[in-house]
């Protein structure tokens, strides 16, 4: 089983043991459902979503057969994960973290590996290891122009920009 990193509870909410969660995680549409196996905390402890609903800026949930607070606190500060084969992503879908480690491709030519992405929160960054140096490429349309990942690359378009 692959796990999949989709946020860390920050704390309760309410004494009817719902549960705050800071999560940038991509497909939120996916995983913040009812009947979804969630696993939490270095133990994987399994859990199933009950509810999910957004406020402010958490995302807050309640599990399956828990509705106390007091069963809800063990939890505080744990990470969050899901089953990757769970999501049912097909072959053109990718997460975020897939991209970790493809080559970056422009005019036939390699220009590095993407070392990181940045969620900015407006957009989002790849870093790029090239000759030494890091380079910072916009993850839009206008320089992202393919995502391989089973052949694990990005062909990109511009990149001379950022040279």
């Amino acid at each position: 089983m692959e796990y999949v990193y989709i946020g860390k509870i920050v704390n309760t909410h309410g004494i009817k043991g719902e549960i705050r969660l800071i999560s940038n995680f991509e497909r939120k549409d996916l995983v913040f459902k009812k009947n979804f196996k969630i696993y939490i905390g270095s133990l994987k402890k399994e859990e199933i979503v009950n509810s999910y609903r957004i406020h402010k800026n958490y995302d807050m949930i309640t599990l399956n057969g828990i509705n106390d607070i007091n069963d809800v606190l063990k939890y505080k500060g744990e990470k969050v994960y899901v089953n990757r084969d769970d999501l049912k992503l097909n072959n053109q879908e990718y997460l975020i973290d897939d991209l970790l480690g493809l080559a970056v491709i422009c005019d036939e030519k390699e220009y590095g590996i993407i070392k990181d992405i940045y969620d900015t929160k407006g957009s989002k960054l790849i870093l790029i290891s090239y000759n030494d140096k890091d380079i910072f490429i916009p993850f839009v349309e206008e320089f992202i122009k393919q995502v391989d990942v089973n052949n694990k690359r990005v062909i990109v378009e511009r990149i001379r920009e950022f040279l």
